[in-house]
């Protein structure tokens, strides 16, 4: 399986299905399933996150989704334009998001591979 790192907050938002579009500066060709994981980092971290989300884990995938459309930003589907997380300029757009219990693993970066079937996903 695909594995794509997105930093806390978004790798929370997007588990909790209420960021349904990854902005990178870098489209892909690639669609199907993909794994989302928490990176460790905590620079896009604000000071309420950690209260709001207390359970937000770090450096461990955290969700499963499939990526469904890579579009810029001035592509988006109607039913996405103007989402409050649409920033490109390009727009992964991800659908059937699952929460899983968190999996520790070491990320990257770009998309790389996760080994679902030996993580017993």
């Amino acid at each position: 399986m695909k594995a794509l790192t997105v930093c806390q907050p978004y790798a929370e938002l997007i588990a909790r299905g209420l960021k349904p579009i990854e902005n990178r500066t870098w489209p892909t060709s690639y669609r199907g399933p993909l794994a989302i994981h928490a990176g460790k980092s905590r620079e896009w971290m604000d000071e309420g996150d950690l209260e709001a989300y207390p359970s937000m884990a770090f450096g461990a995938v955290v969700a499963t989704c499939r990526l469904v459309d890579c579009v810029r930003l001035a592509n988006l589907p109607a039913a996405l334009t103007g989402h409050q997380h649409a920033n490109g300029p390009w727009c992964w757009i991800l659908h059937d998001v699952q929460r899983i219990e968190p999996v520790p693993q070491r990320g990257a970066q770009g998309l790389w591979n996760f080994d679902a079937a030996v993580r017993a996903l």
